[in-house]
């Protein structure tokens, strides 16, 4: 039987590194496509790299059995998250089915559930037109990634406070490691139980909230740590303020919906919306995977892992 072809897309970025890794592990023939000017050094060995632009793509005369996308715009701001969670998703898209590739996979975000943001309406606008797409299709919506969640690690060290939102339990998620995800996502694609869904995923539970994430980290480093509640209505009036200014400076109109998308974050939690109560539910939100953000923290504070947060780094 002939190696599987995957073209794999976003491949540079935490997640798409991971899951490069699961496929060339698995015996898999990995294509991706990179950016001119992207940082190939990152990728495993043992992948074919190719360097170009997703606008006009061809795929015609090459075998490809599935593509995998993890491509994710940067900072989610309007422009950006249109054009690459949306149309250069749709651009790849549109080449698969002209080449005949019969499986896309998709990784989108649990977020999109109540979308009142730019990049949520670009990620599932391209989720309509690939389920409308008449290629076999998956989903994965997968809840916060532990560097999403790392980002106070250093203020801890340096005996500052760990700030919360509220009382620090507005929000919870059930984290997922890249590597646990990225297991999941290349299990898509000989899974068929998993095809033709649109699937939420997080790491193992329990949920956590921001205030478990401060008593873990007291538990872990022997040392009371410090929590500041910082007050919702403050996100709401510098959500306000870069808005009405926005209106005179194009560029404080982008600096607003990156504050938008920070309240959002702030308010809302990364686990499945039962809309029929109108709350977020631990219980419905399924589990896979063994990494756990406490046995993370741990191997940060100890040096054994790197910060990798990337566009993830908020807090310094």
């Amino acid at each position: 039987m002939d190696r599987q072809r995957v073209l794999l897309l976003g491949a540079t970025g935490t997640i798409g590194r991971a899951t490069a890794a699961e496929l060339v592990r698995r015996g898999a023939d990995v294509v991706c496509l990179l950016r001119p000017g992207s940082a190939a050094d990152v990728l495993p060995d043992g992948m074919t790299v190719r360097i170009g632009t997703l606008a006009g793509l061809e795929l015609s005369g090459e075998r490809f059995d599935a593509v995998v996308s993890c491509l994710a715009s940067r900072t989610g701001v309007p422009a950006d998250a249109w054009a690459v969670d949306h149309d250069a998703n749709l651009a790849v898209l549109e080449a698969a089915k002209a080449a005949g590739v019969p499986q896309f996979i998709l990784l989108s975000a649990i977020c999109v559930q109540r979308p009142l943001l730019a990049f949520q309406r670009a990620k599932l606008a391209f989720e309509a037109a690939l389920q409308a797409s008449g290629l076999r299709w998956t989903i994965v919506r997968p809840t916060a990634f532990f560097k999403s969640l790392s980002g106070q690690i250093a203020r801890v060290r340096r005996g500052q406070p760990f700030l919360v939102f509220g009382d620090g339990t507005l929000t919870a998620c059930k984290p997922i490691s890249d590597s646990d995800l990225a297991r999941y996502i290349a299990d898509c694609l000989t899974d068929d139980t998993r095809w033709n869904r649109i699937l939420p995923i997080g790491g193992p539970g329990p949920a956590i909230t921001p205030a478990d994430q401060a008593a873990m980290l007291a538990e872990l480093t022997g040392k009371p740590v410090r929590v500041r509640r910082v007050p919702v209505a403050l996100l709401d009036a510098i959500v306000a303020l870069l808005s009405a200014l926005g209106k005179l400076v194009p560029a404080l109109g982008a600096k607003a919906e990156l504050a938008k998308i920070g309240r959002y974050y702030a308010t809302e939690s990364m686990l499945v919306f039962d809309h029929a109560t109108g709350r977020y539910s631990a219980e419905a939100t399924p589990e896979t995977g063994s990494d756990t953000l406490r046995a993370h923290y741990a191997r940060l504070l100890a040096g054994a892992a790197d910060d990798d947060r990337g566009d993830h780094a908020v807090f310094r």
